[in-house]
């Protein structure tokens, strides 16, 4: 059996959930003051997702980096991974806000999009 103790980010309240996984692989959420706490807290034991928010370089651009983004959330698993690629992904300038830069990252189904516009220099 495993006990975690998390706070629920699924609405304003911020519950403080306990999750306990039982050796049968059952699933219990206690502390949730609305249903979305009980799939927060599974989701958290089973598989952490993250949206990831990071920058690019951009060449000849006006600024030297593109702030980006995931377009849903990624296992947390794989955030190093992801961030190792983005370390070494550069772009041409122009860039346009909600332009793929990386499609389907590690076969995630999120991919990274630009979240500003960077104009050529």
């Amino acid at each position: 059996m495993i006990t975690e103790e998390m706070v629920c980010i699924m609405c304003p309240l911020g519950c403080r959930l306990i999750v306990t996984k039982e050796d049968t692989g059952e699933i219990r959420v206690t502390g949730n003051k609305c249903p979305r706490g009980v799939e927060y807290g599974k989701q958290e034991m089973t598989e952490p997702l993250r949206i990831l928010t990071s920058s690019v370089l951009v060449i000849n651009g006006e600024i030297p980096l593109v702030s980006v983004k995931t377009t849903k959330p990624v296992p947390r698993r794989l955030l190093n991974e992801i961030m190792k690629l983005l370390k070494q992904t550069k772009v041409q300038a122009p860039v346009k806000a909600g332009e793929i830069i990386i499609e389907n990252i590690l076969n995630t189904g999120a991919d990274i999009v630009a979240t500003r516009n960077v104009e050529r220099i």
